[in-house]
């Protein structure tokens, strides 16, 4: 290849219209730069070397790189396609022949690259693969239903910050096999998630009961138990309920599922967001999408607090009511799932599980002795506590 030949290439790349959001990526911003030939060979290889740079959380592999920023791309030609939706022709046309010239770049090498710059010497190299990207995104998009596009296609549990959907980094990879007891708990949960796949009618779902009985780790272990099968969580703390009309929206039609997940719920009396919630949950057009369930975790039973005074309130008219609404907000969620303090039985019987897998070799009668003096120190016994014990014990 010429170094006229990487100019034309770089002219056909900047007119990008369908995917023009990988234009935005650094490496293909660096690489644009390089292989456009402006300025001196300085200034060309500095900017190859911030290209080859940025291929490192690919792989140092151009063709990954290409392959990952198609999937995340969202644009009209990705969503068109993924909803099942009938695309315009020129659409069509326009995102084939641009699938073509990016499956140029994977047949690129860096010492094709180097000779038509005219650079002698040392320049980093790079992995790349010939691929044909059309290919490559129709097998994508057959299986859409489980690996997602866009953002949703980078990971399997999401936060929202200043309204955007972003993903957790060093997310929670808690799996079904990390537990003791509560099997028949945490089966409510997972069966209701299993309806939701299915398109059946699913519940949204209030896991409550005492601190340290796994009801947060029991919503994060479905969904990693569910990814392959197209679930993904997103978190929302309570003071962002305010937004979850837009969450809503955002992931309405998609093909995915998601859990809409708030931890450690409860409300007074005058929050402003418990009415965005008490909307969701009736299934408010505006704030529910039919690809979504609510999962909330909450130490209450009755998730709005509430004081003797207000029982008091001589200026009410219809008190009667007022108290209702507030303590029925639990009652909206369909399915109820009650994680309880575990009794000594069960305390010491996780004890016994976790210290086997963790190869603790007290035995049984000082294992016992010790983790009811822990428990005894921690004020109750508790999943969580048994675990922290045993990991005393390492």
């Amino acid at each position: 290849m010429t170094n006229e030949e990487l100019k034309k290439l770089a002219c056909q790349l900047s007119a990008l219209c369908v995917f023009r959001g990988i234009l935005r990526q650094e490496p293909m911003q660096e690489l644009l730069d390089f292989l456009g030939g402006e300025g001196s060979l300085q200034r060309r290889m500095q900017s190859y070397g911030a290209f080859a740079a940025a291929l490192a959380k690919d792989n140092c592999c151009l063709s990954d790189f290409l392959l990952r920023a198609l999937y995340e791309d969202e644009n009209p030609y990705m969503v068109g396609r993924a909803r099942g939706k009938a695309l315009p022709p020129v659409l069509e046309q326009n995102a084939e022949a641009e699938l073509k010239l990016l499956s140029e770049l994977t047949r690129l090498s860096p010492q094709e690259l180097f000779e038509a710059a005219g650079h002698e010497g040392y320049a980093p190299a790079f992995e790349n693969h010939e691929t044909d990207l059309s290919e490559a995104l129709s097998e994508r998009l057959s299986k859409i239903g489980s690996f997602g596009y866009g953002i949703f296609s980078t990971g399997k549990m999401f936060r929202v910050a200043e309204g955007r959907i972003l993903p957790v980094e060093a997310a929670d990879s808690i799996s079904l096999d990390s537990f003791v007891g509560y099997e028949a708990e945490r089966q409510k949960v997972f069966d209701n998630t299993r309806a939701l796949i299915e398109g059946r009618p699913a519940a949204n779902v209030l896991l409550y009961g005492d601190a340290g009985t796994g009801k947060s780790s029991t919503v994060k272990a479905c969904a990693n138990y569910f990814y392959e099968e197209g679930v993904r969580l997103i978190e929302l703390r309570k003071d962002q309920l305010f937004s979850l009309s837009q969450i809503m929206g955002k992931i309405s039609g998609n093909p995915l599922k998601f859990i809409i997940f708030i931890d450690d719920l409860s409300f007074n009396k005058n929050d402003d967001s418990f009415s965005m919630l008490k909307a969701a949950l009736e299934g408010s057009a505006s704030a529910k999408a039919d690809n979504a369930v609510i999962y909330a975790t909450s130490n209450r039973r009755h998730i709005v607090k509430e004081n003797f005074s207000d029982r008091d309130a001589s200026d009410e008219v219809h008190l009667g009511d007022t108290m209702q609404e507030l303590l029925s907000l639990s009652d909206r969620f369909g399915l109820k799932v009650y994680f309880a303090k575990p009794d000594k039985r069960l305390y010491l019987d996780i004890v016994h599980e976790l210290a086997d897998r963790k190869g603790v070799s007290l035995s049984r009668e000082e294992l016992d002795r010790r983790a009811e003096a822990f428990a005894l120190g921690r004020g109750s016994r508790s999943p969580r506590a048994a675990g922290q014990f045993v990991d005393s014990l390492l």
